[in-house]
């Protein structure tokens, strides 16, 4: 049986960066704490709980004093260091540079429609960790939408300044865009911000061709993860025998019967050792029995 592991696949720049950020700071020794899970894979999670990281929430803050307390690469809103620093907390940032400068740009943007009566539209998933720090970069409200389902929500009579979400699908991005331009009043006054990050959004083009040479692809990553779920999705319409797991002992035995080939491949959240041990247990599996 042929398995073949995607190399284009795995953690991020602005993952890998938090990751040995986290590493580094746990290295020194003592708790470090995470606002949030540092990144939306559970297995990687649990083995930086072994090194010394633990998990928190905003409500957790106050307890925190004196302690250090790790912001992933999602970033955060303002409101959160401002927080920290009176409660005399240490933080390590380790927000995504490419997030950072999305921050300022939603800023820049918010500034630019007060100025003409306008309002800033974010194309992300609502109460996802970046998407909250985002609009909360500003008091004004943002209008956060989904699906062409939320453009209801938007007055096309007013500019629109149109940004991302950094892990949103490029083709959304711009099907809402062109919808928006037809539906505005004054198709001049909508400003689409591409925002989205390349090296996430150039992974849905490769995976389409990856997931088509394979009998049976199998996609590793997070239940949580957001950018996970759009590209599985890109697999799924590629190759229907696309199957979604989060470790290796969830591989179905008979996903594997008959076949001659799998791929694969997972999620910017996704540690290439994790997709190292599925390739394995495919492997196992494939020499105690099933054959194609």
């Amino acid at each position: 049986m042929q398995i073949e592991i995607d190399d284009k696949s795995g953690f991020c720049f602005g993952v890998v960066r938090a990751i040995s950020e986290a590493e580094r700071a746990l290295a020194e020794g003592g708790t470090v704490y995470s606002l949030g899970d540092i990144v939306h894979n559970r297995i990687e999670v649990q083995r930086l709980e072994g090194l010394g990281l633990r998990t928190v929430g905003h409500a957790d803050m106050p307890r925190l004093g004196g302690c250090r307390l790790f912001i992933r690469a999602h970033g955060e809103p303002p409101t959160t260091y401002a927080t920290a620093c009176e409660l005399g907390i240490e933080v390590i940032d380790a927000t995504c540079p490419v997030v950072a400068r999305l921050q300022r740009r939603v800023k820049q943007a918010h500034a630019g429609m007060r100025a003409v009566g306008g309002q800033v539209v974010i194309l992300g998933k609502r109460g996802h960790a970046e998407v909250v720090g985002l609009t909360g970069q500003v008091a004004d409200p943002t209008i956060v939408i989904e699906t062409a389902a939320d453009l209801d929500r938007i007055d096309f009579t007013r500019p629109i300044h149109f940004l991302s979400q950094t892990t949103q699908s490029i083709a959304l991005f711009e099907q809402l865009g062109k919808e928006m331009k037809r539906r505005a009043t004054d198709p001049a006054q909508v400003r689409l911000d591409d925002t989205i990050c390349r090296q996430v959004s150039g992974r849905e083009e490769h995976l389409d061709r990856f997931a088509r040479r394979f009998d049976v692809v199998i996609f590793v990553c997070g239940r949580k993860s957001s950018n996970g779920k759009v590209l599985f999705e890109v697999c799924r319409r590629a190759n229907s025998r696309t199957y979604n797991i989060e470790e290796a002992a969830e591989i179905d035995p008979a996903w594997l019967e008959g076949i001659a080939s799998v791929g694969i491949c997972g999620a910017t959240s996704t540690p290439k050792w994790l997709m190292q041990q599925v390739a394995e247990a495919v492997g196992e599996l494939a020499k105690a029995g099933v054959r194609p």
